[in-house]
C-alpha cells in the first residue's frame, strides 16, 4: 500500500509517517519501481502501537526502546515493566505538581472577595509577591 493508504488505515497523516521514519521508530519501506513507498499490514500495526504508546505519554525514544524489546525474543517482560514504571513515576510527579498548583489556586480564589479595588486583590498581590495584612 502507498503512504496515503497507510495513513488512512493507521489514523495518522502522511507527514507523521515520514516523521516517524526520520526518527527511526518506523522503518523506511522498500520502494516500488515507481519510487513510491510500499507499506504492509505490519506498518499499520506498528503505527497503531506508536499511537497507543504516545497516548500513554511515552516519548518517541521510549517507544523505540519498547519496539526493540518487543522484537527481541530473548528479552523478558521485566524490561518492559521497568519502562512502564519509569513512565508512571513521571506521571505521578506531574500529578503531584498539578495538585500543588490546584491547591495554591484554590487558596487564592477563596481569599479573593471578587469585588473592591485591585490593589487589595489577594490574587494579584500574590503574583507580585506582596502580602497585605488586614486588621
Amino acid at each position: 500500500m502507498h503512504i496515503g493508504q497507510l495513513a488512512k488505515q493507521a489514523g495518522v497523516t502522511p507527514d507523521t509517517i515520514r516523521y516517524y521514519e526520520r526518527e527511526g521508530v518506523l522503518p523506511s519501506p522498500a520502494r516500488l519501481e515507481s519510487r513510491y513507498r510500499n507499506y504492509g499490514q505490519d506498518d499499520v500495526a506498528r503505527l497503531q502501537f506508536i499511537q497507543r504508546a504516545k497516548a500513554l505519554g511515552f516519548t518517541l525514544a521510549d517507544i523505540g526502546d519498547l519496539l526493540s524489546l518487543s522484537g527481541d525474543r530473548t528479552s523478558d517482560m521485566a524490561r518492559v515493566r521497568q519502562a512502564a514504571q519509569a513512565r508512571l513515576a513521571g506521571v505521578e510527579a506531574k500529578l503531584a505538581e498539578l495538585t500543588r498548583l490546584r491547591d495554591g489556586l484554590v487558596s487564592l480564589v477563596d481569599a479573593c472577595p471578587g469585588h473592591g479595588e485591585l490593589q487589595g486583590c489577594p490574587i494579584l498581590n500574590a503574583l507580585v509577591g506582596e502580602t497585605h495584612e488586614h486588621h
